[in-house]
């Protein structure tokens, strides 16, 4: 991310905006259950709402710094950070009842990087566990926005195929809140 996205994605604004309009979208008509895996946390605008809503919370966070930051700010608490990537996940197959991904799939530097995401987090959830994402489009203001910064936007009218692609099923793309959310399950059998 470049100093403009650091910088945004840690004020009181951003983090009013996850709390009151961004997550609830999201997680609309969706449950979490007792382990969710947040995947690209950054400075942790949606962790202390997840945080509220599920036994425990996993945040998964690329950059050193910020993984740094949340371990220390949330110690002691349902929520365990770790430092590491989304395409390459350390975690146990099965292990999360729904996985979230909140504006960071445009992060990951190709589409063969997204699709190895998904299957990672396919992998890692339990049957029945659900993953829900929000994304933005491809459009002017975003690229100039994401300016020295890796922006790889992820298709909306490719996503479902994408996910079905994993193993995913009831893969669906919402248009709304300037973006767009992905809602998949990952079956109850093969």
């Amino acid at each position: 991310m470049n100093r403009f996205e650091n910088w945004f994605c840690g004020t009181e604004f951003w983090r009013r905006t996850t709390r009151e309009k961004v997550l609830p979208w999201i997680l609309e008509g969706s449950t979490l259950g007792d382990h969710v895996l947040e995947l690209g946390a950054g400075p942790g605008a949606a962790t202390d709402e997840l945080r509220k809503r599920v036994a425990h919370v996993t945040s998964l966070e690329f950059d050193h710094k910020f993984a740094a930051n949340l371990r220390a700010r949330f110690v002691g608490t349902n929520v365990t950070v770790m430092q590491g990537d989304a395409a390459s996940l350390a975690f146990p197959d099965g292990m999360f009842s729904s996985a979230i991904a909140i504006l960071m799939l445009h992060h990951l530097r190709s589409p063969e990087m997204q699709d190895r995401a998904f299957a990672e987090i396919y992998r890692v959830l339990r049957r029945g566990g659900i993953f829900l994402a929000g994304e933005i489009e491809d459009d002017w203001l975003h690229r100039f926005v994401h300016i020295r910064s890796t922006f790889v936007p992820l298709n909306p009218k490719t996503a479902q195929q994408r996910l079905e692609a994993v193993g995913f099923t009831h893969a669906t793309v919402t248009f709304g809140n300037g973006g767009f959310r992905l809602r998949a399950v990952k079956p109850l059998t093969n």
